[in-house]
């Protein structure tokens, strides 16, 4: 098992980038969640921007017998103006609001449905991938690309589909008064066809750059959180301020650059369409002298009719152009979650699921390796834990103890050897089954925002009366009880407004509650003073009990009354046995004990 190059030094893990796809093909990932399933929806989106769209013509078609009838000839009924002009633009603000509405719920249930999906990947995704990708770099995937995404595609369909729509009728309208000035627009449609390919290539290839830039923005942003007192302690504001500003800048010039490609697009499709309006208009207008008094004469209505709607026909040709801004933008925005949900797998567990396993653990020959040109982090374990033994794992800073423990649940992958709990390799286990098995309390307590009810239940249905055994086990129940909502009392970001005495024993409380056959415990003290370590080794006495359990420590009162002590270096065994006898040993676990600050450090 390797770990991914994360890149540069203070660089956010890089997401691999999607393999570079056709429009068409990019576009058509996403029907699965915008497309069949909303027939309905499409159905009414495409009626109604269809009935908008034959609107358009009946605009400059009123005109027509407007101009001839009515000012030249005086024939036309006042009455039917009104009626006329008002009808028209009746219809076309219904159909507008139809289409809109449709599309608008087409957009967000696909919304929902993708970034259900995506979320759900997260919580079974393999555990690469938060080696790969930061939190931050997640966090923004998942919450704001398929919003900004889904919203740009659907504005880019809108618009698609209305003005397309209407460049149809206005075109048939257009050859319906006099097909050889309109065989003239013809020549807009190539011109605007190159442009729109050219820039939307540039404009996506600046949209994938600024992904890039706002992840590493915003990683900054979350170091600096996440590390606020270290930051200030050493005063580094003016040097993380540095980077912020530099990678700001650079997330400006990427957006600089791409409104100069998508605002180019609207003026050079104009200028095209302006020359083609200068030629219809001096074709018109020599048409019209040299037919004069014959059959064909163009009448004054008719004229302007066809200017009129050769006019209109600016205003969507136009937005067409527009349409590869949002589109380009949305399917970026969308791609990376694709890319996750497509090239993300699932982690995979086997059948075995028995219930309650008795916590027999053994290892045999297990090798696991991070990288090819590193040290093994474990080089050849063999263990064997009786079920309800309590082992302690002590060692120097990298000696793998950790590693070790962290591969039992599967959070990291041996490559090679075998690992057994109750004689059954843990890939054989169904992944649920498997963790069902295992508690955990370690030095960096993690706490939601929710109750502390909800914390202590974590998982499971909250039994109140559980919930305050557990509490009360893990000497926390009369803190508890003094906040004014009492359990129900939210606990805030990561629960830091508790103690860290606090937070170790509410962590306690969490695997009281979950009452699995095997506990971890891994550094559960290193941070706590006297008094509050007191307080979390009497509650962790009672969480013990009964329980096949694993300690990584280096504190002699966690330690010694272990049933059994193994002492790692560099990947191996190097020492096993009881407090006493590797002490009289005067091996290293005698030479750690006589420094204890040294086995202190996590492997």
């Amino acid at each position: 098992m390797q770990a991914p190059d994360n890149g540069p030094p203070g660089a956010p893990p890089s997401p691999a980038e999607p393999p570079a796809q056709p429009l068409r093909a990019r576009l058509s990932r996403l029907a699965v969640y915008f497309g069949l399933q909303h027939r309905l929806a499409w159905a009414g989106a495409i009626l109604a921007t269809l009935v908008g769209a034959i609107t358009e013509p009946l605009i400059p078609a009123l005109l027509k017998p407007l101009l001839d009838q009515g000012f030249s000839e005086g024939s036309l009924q006042l009455w039917m103006v009104p009626l006329a002009i008002m009808g028209v633009f009746l219809v076309r603000g219904l159909a507008q609001f139809v289409g809109q509405y449709a599309l608008a719920r087409i957009a967000n249930e696909g919304m929902l449905l993708l970034r259900s999906r995506l979320f759900e990947r997260l919580l079974a995704a393999d555990m690469g991938l938060f080696a790969r990708q930061s939190a931050s770099t997640l966090s923004n995937t998942v919450v704001y690309e398929v919003q900004t995404g889904a919203t740009l595609l659907v504005q880019a369909l809108l618009g698609i589909s209305r003005d397309g729509f209407t460049l149809v009728a206005l075109l048939a309208y257009l050859l319906y008064l006099n097909w050889q000035l309109t065989l003239i627009v013809a020549v807009v449609v190539p011109g605007v066809a190159w442009i729109m390919k050219t820039l939307s290539r540039r404009l996506y290839r600046l949209t994938k750059s600024g992904q890039q830039a706002t992840d590493e923005l915003a990683y900054v942003v979350e170091e600096n959180v996440l590390a606020h007192r270290m930051v200030r302690l050493h005063a580094a504001q003016a040097a993380q301020a540095s980077r912020f500003e530099t990678l700001s800048r650079r997330l400006r010039s990427l957006a600089i650059k791409s409104t100069i490609a998508s605002s180019a697009m609207t003026p050079l499709t104009q200028l095209l369409a302006a020359a083609a309006l200068s030629a219809v208009i001096c074709v018109a207008l020599w048409q019209g002298r040299s037919t004069a008094g014959s059959a064909h004469d163009v009448t004054v209505g008719g004229f302007v009719a066809f200017i009129t709607a050769m006019l209109m026909l600016i205003a969507p040709i136009r937005r067409l152009a527009d349409v590869a801004n949002p589109i380009t933008r949305g399917v970026a925005a969308l791609e990376r979650g694709l890319h996750l949900l497509g090239h993300t797998p699932a982690e995979q567990g086997g059948r075995h699921a028995p219930g309650r396993a008795r916590g027999a653990i053994a290892l045999r020959g297990v090798r696991v390796a991070f990288a090819a040109d590193q040290a093994p982090a474990l080089a050849g374990v063999d263990l064997d834990v009786r079920p309800g033994e309590v082992v302690a794992l002590v060692g120097p800073s990298g000696a793998g103890k950790t590693t070790l423990v962290n591969l039992l649940p599967r959070f990291v992958a041996h490559s090679a050897g075998e690992v057994l709990l109750d004689g059954h390799a843990i890939e054989d286990w169904d992944l649920a089954a498997l963790r069902a098995q295992f508690a955990l309390v370690s030095q960096d307590v993690v706490m939601f925002n929710d109750s502390i009810a909800a914390n202590v239940a974590l998982g499971q249905a909250v039994d109140r009366q559980r919930v305050q055994a557990c509490l009360a086990a893990a000497n926390l129940a009369d803190h508890v009880a003094a906040l004014p909502q009492g359990m129900d009392t939210v606990v805030g970001h990561n629960a830091m407004q508790l103690s860290g005495g606090q937070r170790q024993r509410l962590a306690i409380a969490r695997a009281l509650y979950k009452d699995a056959p095997i506990l971890i415990l891994d550094e559960a003290t290193s941070a706590l003073d006297t008094e509050s370590e007191r307080l979390v080794q009497d509650a962790l006495q009672r969480l013990m009990q009964g329980r096949t359990t694993l300690v990584v420590a280096h504190r002699l009162s966690t330690i010694e009354h272990a049933d059994r002590v193994v002492v790692m270096e560099r990947g191996r065994i190097v020492e096993q046995g009881t407090h006493a006898a590797l002490l009289a040993r005067g091996g290293l676990y005698a030479r750690l004990q006589a420094r204890p600050a040294d086995a202190g450090e996590p492997a």
